[in-house]
């Protein structure tokens, strides 16, 4: 698996690339600014880039909107974008064409190396890696959402879950529910979010999307 890392602090930019070369990732390339993180994204076209989303020169959303940038110019390379803060208007900007491939984690999730590198993982497949820490703070803003509103207690935690990426065998494990258990509430939360099954949109991802964009009041 192919990646590129962008990140301005030389020291976690190197760590990035010693921790994902040694779990079996080839980074391609490792830079500091976004306009060379678009460079080498369209010339090498990997199968993930992982941004910083403040980068020079001045340090704001440049990462950020280079890799909303590369969404459109370069669908096939998965994003994760990583932050020292919650920003909540980035991770629904990166979700709002609907598709997969997109993680949005604070960077001391790193330090957690197994569940970094399963996240990078995740999203490179076409999953969905959001940070618990942003979907409890999504979910504990009210909302003028009534679908969401009208999720029960469970199939809140099961869309929370959801979020973060992880699949039905995990969200039985810590919820301690059976598989079947899970794929009910799951389809429950399509249902009561009015998610028809579709060819083309990816409904966890979509779910997601509905949480990020609930309203507050």
């Amino acid at each position: 698996m192919r990646v590129v890392i962008a990140e301005d602090l030389a020291l976690l930019r190197d760590g990035l690339e010693r921790l994902l070369r040694d779990n079996g990732f080839e980074v391609v390339a490792a830079v500091e600014n976004a306009e060379a993180l678009t460079e080498v994204v369209l010339r090498e076209r990997p199968d993930v880039a992982v941004v910083d989303i403040r980068l020079p020169p001045s340090f704001r959303d440049e990462g950020i909107r280079a890799a909303l940038d590369l969404r459109r110019r370069a669908p096939e390379t998965a994003i994760l974008v990583v932050s020292q803060y919650i920003e909540r208007a980035y991770a629904s900007d990166l979700l709002a064409d609907g598709r997969g491939g997109i993680g949005y984690l604070l960077k001391d999730r790193i330090f957690d190396v197994g569940a970094f590198v399963e996240a990078v993982r995740r999203v490179a497949g076409g999953g969905t890696a959001l940070d618990p820490e942003v979907v409890a703070q999504l979910f504990s803003r009210h909302r003028r959402d009534d679908a969401l509103q009208g999720l029960s207690a469970r199939e809140r935690e099961v869309l929370g879950l959801m979020a973060e990426g992880r699949s039905n065998n995990a969200i039985a494990e810590a919820l301690v529910l059976s598989i079947g258990a899970v794929e009910k509430h799951i389809a429950s939360v399509f249902t009561k979010l009015d998610l028809a099954p579709s060819t083309t949109d990816n409904r966890r991802v979509l779910a997601v999307l509905r949480l990020l964009g609930g309203e507050e009041s």
